[in-house]
């Protein structure tokens, strides 16, 4: 009974223990492009977690800004290669979140950002007193560890990923220069040794007539 009580106190507990709503996603922003997205608060007091990271394009940088649904600037930064950030919504309504690519004149920037939009959990009072309550605390606090250890997981996965994803730009960047050097040098010999074999039929060519050595 006491085995079935607290199975139940836990699947209780894990679907009321956070509502939330997120949007990840990847999107490329052309040069002098400002795109804006929204987000939906239903009640104040809501937490909003916002994460973006350059993942290609240029120096990895962008700016953003963050506004409330009056308007109201919250958060900007300018250059930002990532970000990763919690705010506290206290105003419902929409709340909007934009990248500018103004600092690029060719380059298009491949970003990738994430917009969770999560209630605080609430501990659930039992049904019968001293039923499930002696056992709930160790419960919620293991769930709330098993939590956070999923986030940093989840946060290191990012990290890694958006490294990863640089260095092949960058590896690909240095390989098209490479490939674009070999090619100019490849012209620059071929025209020099054009150049010399000109050099020389006119050296012993003077007026038409050739000259033997």
């Amino acid at each position: 009974m006491i085995l079935f009580n607290l199975l139940a106190s836990s699947v209780l507990f894990l679907a009321s223990v956070q509502c939330v709503k997120a949007s990840a996603l990847t999107t490329i922003i052309a040069p002098n492009e400002r795109l804006c997205f929204y987000a939906d608060v239903d009640k104040a007091g809501e937490k909003i977690g916002f994460y973006f990271a350059v993942q290609a394009g240029g120096s990895f940088d962008v700016d953003f800004d963050i506004k409330d649904p009056n308007e109201k600037l919250l958060l900007d930064g300018q250059r930002e290669r990532s970000g990763d950030y919690v705010l506290t919504a206290n105003t419902v309504g929409e709340y909007a979140f934009c990248f500018e690519n103004d600092m690029s004149t060719l380059t298009d920037k491949l970003l990738d950002f994430d917009i969770m939009v999560e209630s605080e959990p609430r501990r659930e009072v039992a049904v019968k007193p001293g039923q499930v309550s002696d056992h709930t605390s160790p419960i919620e606090e293991s769930i709330y560890r098993l939590n956070n250890m999923l986030m940093n997981i989840k946060r290191t996965q990012r990290h890694f990923h958006t490294r990863e994803t640089r260095g092949f730009s960058l590896v690909k960047s240095t390989q098209n220069r490479l490939f674009w050097y070999a090619v100019c040098e490849s012209l620059a010999v071929v025209g020099m040794a054009v150049l010399q074999v000109y050099i020389l039929q006119t050296f012993f060519t003077k007026t038409g007539r050739r000259y033997k050595v």
